[in-house]
């Protein structure tokens, strides 16, 4: 099975949001549609602007729980080598 680690953005360098899921279409829809109140609805968070790929779970929540401890720079740093704009990845994942 595949997971994800995954970053949101409001903005470029707003507010993120570091996540986990096995499901990241439809995990980043229901962000983007706030379908549950919290973090990212009440920033506004919904850009999906970075993400990596696991085969199994415990690697991707190593990950996350690795990333969570990181400085908000390295995160912005991670995130620009990959997409310097900060486009919104979403559109890409759906087709």
């Amino acid at each position: 099975m595949t997971y994800y680690v995954y970053l949101l953005a409001n903005k470029k360098h707003g507010t993120l949001y570091l996540g986990v899921t096995k499901d990241l279409a439809r995990r980043v829809h229901e962000h983007k549609t706030k379908v549950a109140p919290g973090f990212t609805s009440r920033y506004d968070i919904g850009k999906l602007v970075w993400f990596e790929i696991y085969d199994d779970a415990i690697t991707a929540i190593t990950r996350e729980k690795e990333l969570k401890k990181w400085r908000r720079d390295w995160k912005i740093r991670l995130i620009e080598e990959n997409n310097p704009n900060w486009d919104d990845l979403y559109p890409g994942i759906c087709s």
